[in-house]
C-alpha cells in the first residue's frame, strides 16, 4: 500500500507515511524535548530491573512475623534508602520505579511461587517479553523466589478453592495455567484499578499527613486491644510510609545538585537546579506552583508502583481538575506559559512511557498484550457541585494528545449531557487523529448508578476513570480485588456437548444438562443454557468470597492508605476486607457477548421456529469446523445477530444481562461488597477464545470472542449507531448491580474527515451520551494500513492503534490480535 491508494488518511497515517518517505514530522521543532526523550527509549525491549523486588525481599525477611501493614511500609523506607535513583539527560521531572530506558519491576509478593521459572521464559515468550541480565536472573532465581515459595496469595488461593471450582478455574494442579472458563484475576495484581487523591498531597504535603498520624497515635487508648494491635502499626506505618517517600524525593534532590555542578550548559544547569529545589520540597510539603504540583503528582505516582502493583497501573486521576489552580496562577502571574505547561506534563508522559507494567504470570501476559497500560488522566466531566469542569487545561491536555505521538498516558474524556460544544469538538477532533484517543466515559451512566450504590452526588460527580473503563471515588471507594473473568461463549458449547468442551476431551466441566437433539423446544435448550451460565456465576462468587478471606492477609498498602480519608479515619489498611464507611464496587466479566447471543439467536431462529437446521446438523457442523458444510455456516450467520438494533437478538441479550443482573443482586451481600456484572475483557477475548471450539453463529474454533459489548467480528451491519442502540437494549436499565461495558467502534478516516465529519461524530458522541452508554471508544485508521503494518512491521512500528480501554503500537500485538482489530467492522458512513 502507498499512501495515495487510501483515499484519505488520519493525522496519524500522515505523519506515519511522512516519517517512511523521511519527511520531517511538523510538531517536532515545537516538542523538541520530549521527542530527544522518547527516541532513546523507544521500541526497546524492556528490561526488568530487580532492585525493587530484591530490597522488598531483604525487608520482609528481617520483619517477619511483624503486622503485615508495618511490614510493608518498612519494606518501602528499606527500597526509599537503597534503590537507585536516576536524573535523567533533558527530563525536567525525577523519579523512577527503575533503570534508565523502558523498564518493568518485580513484585514477587505475586508471582513468588513461579518467578524463577516465568525469569527464564520472560525474553522469549510470545507476548510482552522483556530481557533480564544473567546476574539479576540469577539474583531472582537464588534469592528472592525462595523467599516467597509458599507464602504468595496465589498459592493460598490455590489450596482453598474447592475442587469443582478449581476445575473450571486452572488447568494444572498448582494453578499456575489458566482453563480460561471461569478466570480468577486477584492472584496477578495487588489491586485492581485504582485512583489517589492527588489533591491532597499537593494541598497537605506528606508531612502534614504525617503528622496527623502522630496525633491519632498519641489519642489512641494504651489500654484498648483494639488501638494496640490494629490501629497503632497503621499509624506506625503511615509515619514510616511518609518519612520513606519524602527521603526518597530528596536523594533525588542531592543527585539533581551533584549532576548541575558538572553540568557546562547554563540553560540546563539551571533546570537541575530548579529540578533539586522542587525535590527538595515536594512531597514533602505543599506544592506552591505548576512546577513543583507535577513533581509532587509524579513522586507519588512512582512511589505507588514501586509500592504495589496495582492492576492497569495507578490512574492519575482529574488532572484537568487538581492542576488547574497552580496552572492558571502561573499563566495569570507570567511565570508559566501554555508550551512549557505541556512539555512538563509531556516529560510525564515519557516516564509514564518507560515504565512497563509487566504480567508475569502466563495468564497475566495472555490477559494484557502490547504491555497494557492504563494511566488514565480524566478530563472534563463535572464538578462536585454537578457544574461542567471543562476548562483551559482540559484542551491543553486534548492538544498534547494530538501533538505528540505516544499511545501514554491513556485519555479518558468525561461526557455529559451539558458538555459545551467547544469541548465536544475538541475531543472529535482528537478522536481523528487516530490513535485512539481519548476513550469516552458517560456522566449519565456513572453517576446515577454510583449515587445507587451509596454515594452522595458530589462524590460520585468527582469520579476519575480508572482502569480500562471503569472509575473511582477517592476517599469512598475501599475494594481492592480482582474479579473472575466468565467465558460464557464455554457455557453454550457445553450444552451442545453436554457438559464438556472440545479442547478438554472427556473432562465433566458442566451441568449434565443432556443430549440437545433430544430438546424439543426453545424453552429445554434455554433452560440448559441458563444451567451452565449459573454454574460459572456460582464458580465466580465462590471464588471471590475465598479471595476475599484471603487477601488481607497478604496485601498492605500504607502509603495509599495515607492519602484515603476513611483508611486515616478508621486507622485502617485500604486492604482489609471491610472499611467502615467505604463502598466495595467490584464486578465479574462476561466475556463473549455478541458471539453467546449471535449463537443463541440463531438456534432459536433456525432450528426451533423456522426448522431450516436441525440441532445435530448443527452439532456436526461445529464438530468439522464448518469444512464441508459451509451451507450451515452461510444460513447461521443470516440469523438475527447482535449490534443491528435487532430486537429479536437484542431481546435475548438482555435476558442474559438480567440473568448475570440478579444474581449479583441477590448474592453479592454475602460478598460484602457490589459484585456487578461487566463487559470488559482487554485482550482476553482472544485467549479464552482459543479454548472454545466453533459456535453456532459461525465463529471458527479457537479464535476470538467478540469483545467486550461490541458486536461479532462483521456481525454489525446497520451502522454504528445501530450497534450504540443494541448496547441500550440488552441493558436492564431499572437494575442496578451492572458495572462498565465496553464498546470498540473503528471508523474509516474518509467517514468523518473535514469539518462536517467532526459535526458528524459531536452528534454520534451526543446519541452516545442520551443513551447512557457506560463507555465507547474508536478506531480512525484504513484496514489497508493495518494490513501493510502486519507484513512490514519495521517500516510501520509508530503506529498506534486502539485495542480494549488502551492503545498500544500494533506491530507489538500478536498475529491474532492484530487480525483481530483488523477484522472488526469498518464503517465508511456515519
Amino acid at each position: 500500500m502507498t499512501r495515495f491508494t487510501c483515499g484519505c488518511m488520519s493525522p496519524q497515517e500522515e505523519r506515519l507515511y511522512n516519517q517512511i518517505e523521511g519527511k520531517e514530522d511538523k510538531f517536532r521543532k515545537t516538542h523538541s524535548r520530549v521527542f530527544k526523550l522518547l527516541e532513546k527509549f523507544d521500541g526497546q525491549k524492556p528490561r526488568i530491573d530487580i532492585e525493587r523486588a530484591l530490597f522488598f525481599t531483604q525487608s520482609m525477611q528481617q520483619t517477619e512475623g511483624q503486622p503485615l501493614v508495618l511490614q510493608w511500609a518498612k519494606a518501602m523506607k528499606h527500597i526509599a534508602e537503597n534503590m537507585t535513583v536516576y536524573v535523567q539527560e533533558d527530563q525536567l521531572l525525577l523519579g523512577r520505579a527503575g533503570c534508565d530506558g523502558r523498564y518493568g519491576i518485580l513484585y514477587p509478593e505475586l508471582d513468588g511461587d513461579f518467578l524463577d521459572i516465568a525469569v527464564k521464559e520472560l525474553p522469549n515468550r510470545p507476548t510482552s517479553p522483556a530481557t533480564i541480565t544473567p546476574e539479576d536472573a540469577k539474583i531472582v532465581v537464588e534469592e528472592i523466589a525462595p523467599f516467597w515459595k509458599g507464602k504468595t496469595f496465589h498459592e493460598k488461593l490455590n489450596a482453598a478453592l474447592p475442587e469443582e471450582v478449581h476445575k473450571l478455574t486452572y488447568d494444572d494442579p498448582s494453578g499456575l495455567m489458566s482453563r480460561f472458563i471461569v478466570n480468577e484475576t486477584a492472584s496477578f495484581r495487588s489491586s485492581i484499578q485504582w485512583v489517589h487523591d492527588y489533591e491532597k498531597v499537593l494541598k497537605r504535603g506528606f508531612n502534614d499527613i504525617k503528622r496527623e498520624a502522630l496525633e491519632k497515635l498519641a489519642d489512641l487508648d494504651p489500654l484498648s486491644p483494639k488501638d494496640n494491635c490494629e490501629k497503632k502499626p497503621f499509624l506506625e506505618a503511615v509515619v514510616i510510609v511518609c518519612d520513606a517517600i519524602v527521603l526518597w524525593a530528596k536523594r533525588h534532590a542531592v543527585l539533581a545538585r551533584e549532576v548541575a555542578e558538572k553540568e557546562t550548559n547554563p540553560e540546563r544547569k539551571a533546570e537541575l537546579i530548579r529540578m533539586a529545589e522542587n525535590a527538595e520540597r515536594v512531597p514533602g510539603e505543599p506544592a506552591r506552583n505548576f512546577w513543583e504540583a507535577c513533581q509532587s503528582q509524579w513522586f507519588m505516582q512512582m512511589f505507588s508502583r514501586i509500592e504495589q502493583k496495582t492492576g492497569t497501573t495507578i490512574s492519575n486521576g482529574r488532572m484537568d481538575q487538581y492542576f488547574l489552580p497552580y496552572y492558571a496562577q502561573d499563566i495569570d502571574a507570567g511565570t508559566l506559559t501554555e508550551e512549557k505547561a505541556m512539555e512538563l506534563l509531556e516529560c510525564m508522559w515519557v516516564g509514564m512511557a518507560e515504565f512497563i507494567d509487566m504480567y508475569i504470570s502466563p495468564t497475566g501476559g495472555a490477559f494484557n498484550e502490547g504491555y497494557a497500560h492504563w494511566e488514565a488522566v480524566t478530563v472534563g466531566g463535572q464538578t462536585p457541585e454537578g457544574r461542567d469542569a471543562t476548562n483551559d487545561l482540559t484542551h491543553l491536555i486534548l492538544k498534547s494528545k494530538r501533538e505528540f505521538p505516544l499511545h501514554y498516558p491513556d485519555l479518558a474524556a468525561r461526557i455529559h449531557s451539558r458538555s459545551p460544544e467547544s469541548y465536544l469538538w475538541d475531543v472529535a477532533e482528537t478522536i481523528k487523529d487516530g490513535s485512539g484517543f481519548p476513550k469516552l466515559i458517560n456522566d449519565e451512566e456513572i453517576v446515577p448508578l454510583y449515587v445507587s450504590k451509596g454515594a452522595t452526588f458530589a462524590e460520585a460527580y468527582d469520579y476519575a476513570v480508572s482502569g480500562c473503563t471503569e472509575a473511582r471515588m477517592p476517599n469512598r471507594d475501599t475494594y481492592t480485588s480482582g474479579g473472575a473473568y466468565i467465558n460464557f461463549a464455554a457455557a453454550v458449547e457445553m450444552v451442545l456437548r453436554n457438559g464438556r468442551m472440545k479442547k478438554y476431551g472427556d473432562i465433566d466441566l458442566g451441568v449434565k444438562t443432556g443430549d440437545p437433539t433430544a430438546f424439543s423446544t426453545w424453552d429445554e435448550f434455554w433452560d440448559a443454557y441458563v444451567q451452565q451460565h449459573l454454574l460459572f456465576l456460582r464458580a465466580a462468587f465462590v471464588q471471590q468470597y475465598t479471595i476475599n478471606k484471603i487477601r488481607a492477609t497478604c496485601f498492605a498498602q500504607p502509603m495509599g492508605s495515607a492519602v484515603h480519608d476513611l483508611c486515616m479515619k478508621h486507622c485502617i489498611d485500604l486492604h482489609q476486607e471491610q472499611i467502615p464507611e467505604g463502598i466495595n464496587l467490584g464486578y465479574f466479566e462476561y466475556m463473549g457477548l455478541g458471539t453467546v447471543v449471535d449463537s443463541l439467536a440463531a438456534i432459536k431462529k433456525l432450528v426451533f421456529e423456522d426448522k431450516k437446521l436441525t440441532m445435530q446438523q448443527i452439532i456436526d457442523a461445529v464438530d468439522a469446523n464448518f469444512e464441508g458444510f459451509e451451507d450451515v455456516e452461510a444460513l447461521l450467520r443470516s440469523a438475527p445477530c447482535y449490534g443491528n438494533n435487532d430486537p429479536y437478538a437484542d431481546s435475548i441479550g438482555r435476558e442474559i444481562d438480567r440473568i448475570s443482573v440478579e444474581y449479583g443482586g441477590k448474592y453479592s451481600k454475602e460478598l460484602g461488597m457490589h459484585n456487578d456484572v461487566r463487559y470488559v475483557p482487554f485482550t482476553s477475548h482472544v485467549p479464552f477464545g482459543k479454548v472454545v471450539s466453533a459456535t453456532p453463529n459461525g465463529r471458527k474454533q479457537f479464535t476470538p470472542l467478540s469483545d467486550g459489548s461490541s458486536a461479532s467480528h462483521g456481525a454489525d451491519v446497520n451502522g454504528p449507531t445501530a450497534i450504540l442502540l443494541s448496547n441500550y437494549n440488552t441493558k436492564n436499565y431499572g437494575m442496578r448491580d451492572r458495572a462498565a461495558r465496553m464498546l470498540n467502534i473503528k471508523f474509516t478516516p474518509k467517514c468523518i474527515e473535514g469539518e462536517q465529519g467532526t459535526e458528524k461524530l459531536v452528534s454520534f458522541i451526543r446519541t452516545f451520551c442520551d443513551l447512557k452508554i457506560w463507555h465507547v471508544q474508536f478506531n480512525v485508521i484504513n484496514r489497508d494500513t493495518l494490513i501493510a503494518a502486519k507484513k512490514d512491521p519495521q517500516k510501520y512500528r509508530n503506529l498506534i492503534v486502539r485495542i480494549a480501554g488502551y492503545s498500544a503500537y500494533f506491530v507489538d500485538l500478536s498475529p491474532d490480535l492484530q487480525d483481530d482489530l483488523i477484522a472488526r467492522t469498518e464503517h465508511g458512513a456515519l
